[in-house]
């Protein structure tokens, strides 16, 4: 029985990136505008976030927007409305940061780990693959450490697939990055939600099977993509893309939710 409630999709900015960053050796004339969003899961035992979104004191500070976007050679710095803050969203909803228990990292790029700051003082559950190479000397132009690099930080290691609670499930989908992991959510009514995120931004890296641009292991991502797509067929799930800036438009966003 799951002990999930409800979820609601928070939108929280846009971000600006050649297409090939989504789909390997396609696209490679188009630039795309591709939603970052956040899930929060209202459960029994609290509230739940996958994912947070992107810091907006790195795009707002003209220093730092230099430094950590136009220098390392993004097109441009992600665009984060003010109805797009991440505290205007959950103040939106009647949550506090405060209220959240518990945070997944799908994977630790800077459109994911930004709000963290405002989380400290929760659990934050994170593949060990993904932590060790956080730490790590990566070199990953798209990881900021100055996201997550605190010495309060509740960290949470999991290894392989997991559950969290009846109802939120871990599935370890390594490619796009060494310890990335979905989201299987089951809801009382509107059955089970497959948050796939970076394990393939747009609807063709499902339908198509096409790699993500960014990939630490070709065979893995590719697993990975068919790994969710088995979990949706076998639970007649609903696959809930992270980035595709089409089917976004087709969600319930904030202040609606799935229940």
């Amino acid at each position: 029985m799951t002990l999930v409630s409800k979820i609601t999709v928070l939108l929280l900015g846009y971000e600006i990136i050649p297409k090939t960053v989504s789909t390997r050796d396609r696209g490679a004339r188009f630039v795309m505008s591709e939603p970052i969003c956040a899930y929060l899961i209202e459960t029994e035992r609290g509230f739940v976030l996958f994912d947070t979104g992107v810091n907006v004191d790195n795009i707002r500070d003209p220093v730092r927007r230099e430094s950590l976007f136009m220098s390392r050679g993004w097109l441009a710095p992600p665009i984060v409305l003010p109805e797009h803050d991440f505290l205007a969203q959950l103040s939106a909803v009647g949550v506090s940061p405060a209220a959240i228990s518990d945070v997944v990292l799908s994977h630790v790029h800077c459109d994911h780990t930004g709000n963290l700051k405002h989380l400290r003082h929760a659990r934050i559950w994170i593949q060990r693959l993904e932590h060790e190479f956080a730490f790590s000397n990566h070199g990953n132009l798209a990881v900021f450490n100055d996201d997550f690099d605190f010495p309060d930080m509740k960290w949470q290691i999991v290894d392989g697939d997991w559950e969290l609670m009846p109802g939120i499930e871990g599935v370890y989908t390594r490619g796009h990055m060494p310890g990335h992991q979905s989201l299987v959510v089951t809801l009382p009514k509107g059955g089970v939600k497959v948050l796939t995120a970076d394990a393939g931004d747009l609807w063709e890296n499902f339908e198509d099977e096409v790699l993500p641009g960014e990939s630490c292991d070709d065979v893995a991502a590719l697993a990975s993509i068919r790994k969710l797509k088995a979990i949706a067929e076998a639970r007649s799930a609903e696959l809930i893309l992270l980035h595709d800036p089409v089917r976004v438009q087709t969600l319930r966003l904030a202040p609606e939710f799935y229940d």
